[in-house]
């Protein structure tokens, strides 16, 4: 540790956003950085722990103190190689990991936590700048060749890493680009674009092969594709958003707010989207259901499009500011989160159902929401109830269904392959997250259901590891 009083004469400093009146008119990044100087200061107040509950909380196993410490003596060299040994891509979680490292850190017991997500982002930027970061393509290859289905953080993880491993690994991907969630889930005033393909770069030298426009099962069948290679990984998540079933759901004005986003992000991507099917916001009284981080994108993106008013509403009760007694340390904290999206401009509000979407002449025009309260039964279930002459009415051009994801799509590849499903509808693994069927693993989304990109990442590690044992060892 390079200064063990660190802790406790620097306080934190976060960079901030940019200014909210010149962010809104565009999809730059909107996270600022500190200067070089503020930055090691930060990494000061890292205590390098006995025990680091930092290492506890991060879902990739990042060397937190060890490469903080790298930071404060200014070796940019040593702190982006500890970095990237757990973690294909820093630069990403960098920027849009929520970091439980650092409600996990210990000094966030009874002072504000150190810097980790910020100077994560920081440590990989000055890596590229410094030409530090290089591709490594491996020394030698091992002749078995590996597909992975899907290109999100799961699958590009997962690739990375059976790449390095000598294996000669394809990348199947049905969009017309490489990233899947990263690429068209997550707007660019979180994650600029330019971001993955600098990465997707450095694959393609250490050669990883990418084919986009692929629907594998029909573009390639399941027995070409088992046939073709000796290990296959899906990794293409959990898709089937979650509906809302409720009268009115028909009209026109109701969307998936991964429809929403996805649009967006090709649209600042430079491509020319038809008039018809375009999903707009501009001049439009927006409902974003749904209270998480894609809800928090949509306000972001609606308010950039120049949305008349944006509410956000949320079936469940607020969180609290602070901790509560049941929720302590070092444990995620179930408190309230304010994202830069909602500072823009929108109104939140909580313990809210939508009862029903009233129209004219088959277009949106209404909404009738309601108050709910949630209670236990004698079993110690939680249930809704809804609380009487609560009932309105708002007014509605565009509604957002952002209620999270409930399994993979079965249709298609993953029915022709006859893999198993676990109860709640995913692809069903072992211990090694091998599925039912020989030579077919899963990794992310797809078999632990809808979560975090970094929990999607460590993943990816995992698959890896197990192909890579079955490879070389049959098991």
């Amino acid at each position: 540790m390079g200064d063990p009083k660190g802790f406790m004469t620097v306080g934190r400093i976060e960079a901030g956003y940019r200014p909210k009146e010149e962010r809104v008119f565009d999809y730059g990044e909107v996270e600022q950085t500190l200067n070089e100087k503020d930055r090691r200061l930060q990494a000061s107040r890292c205590m390098d722990c006995g025990i680091p509950f930092c290492h506890w909380g991060c879902p990739v196993g990042s060397k937190i103190p060890e490469w903080q410490d790298a930071v404060y003596k200014g070796n940019k060299a040593e702190a982006y190689f500890i970095l990237h040994s757990s973690n294909s891509f820093p630069e990403i979680t960098g920027r849009i990991c929520p970091a439980p490292c650092e409600k996990s850190c210990v000094l966030a017991i009874h002072e504000e936590a150190v810097t980790i997500r910020e100077n994560e982002c920081a440590t990989v930027e000055q890596a590229f700048d410094a030409g530090i970061v290089v591709a490594n393509p491996p020394k030698s290859r091992t002749g078995k060749k590996v597909a992975v289905i899907g290109s999100g953080p799961a699958g590009l993880s997962a690739a990375d890493l059976l790449n390095r491993a000598g294996h000669h690994v394809t990348v199947f991907e049905k969009n017309d680009a490489i990233g899947g969630l990263l690429r068209y889930g997550i707007p660019d005033f979180k994650l600029n674009k330019r971001i993955i393909d600098r990465r997707l770069s450095l694959f393609v030298d250490e050669g990883i092969v990418f084919k986009t426009n692929v629907h594998v099962g029909a573009d390639i069948t399941e027995k070409d594709l088992l046939k073709e290679f000796d290990a296959v990984v899906l990794a293409m998540g959990a898709e089937q958003p979650r509906n809302l079933e409720v009268e009115g759901r028909d009209l026109e004005g109701i969307h998936f707010a991964m429809d929403f986003l996805t649009q967006q992000n090709k649209v600042v991507a430079g491509q020319e989207l038809p008039e018809k099917g375009r999903i707009l916001a501009e001049d439009k009284h927006v409902l974003v259901i749904g209270g998480g981080d894609t809800g928090s994108d949509c306000v972001g993106t609606s308010v950039r499009q120049k949305a008349k008013s944006v509410t956000q509403i949320e079936i469940l009760p607020k969180p609290p500011e602070k901790r509560v007694d049941n929720n302590p340390w070092p444990y995620w904290p179930n408190t309230l989160r304010t994202s830069s999206s909602h500072q823009e401009g929108c109104e939140r509000r909580w313990s809210l159902n939508t009862k029903r979407f009233i129209g004219e002449n088959g277009v949106l025009k209404q909404a009738e929401i309601v108050q709910v309260e949630w209670s236990k039964d004698g079993k110690g279930r939680w249930q809704m109830n809804e609380v009487e002459g609560t009932t309105e009415i708002i007014d509605v051009d565009l509604a957002l269904l952002s209620m999270g994801f409930t399994q993979p799509v079965h249709n298609g590849l993953l029915d022709g392959l006859g893999v198993e499903y676990d109860p709640r509808g995913n692809v069903k693994v072992d211990d090694k997250k091998q599925t039912s069927v020989e030579k077919i693993f899963a990794a992310g989304d797809i078999e632990k259901g809808a979560s975090l990109v970094v929990h999607a990442i460590q993943a990816g590690k995992d698959v890896a590891q197990s192909v890579d044992n079955f490879l070389r060892n049959g098991k």
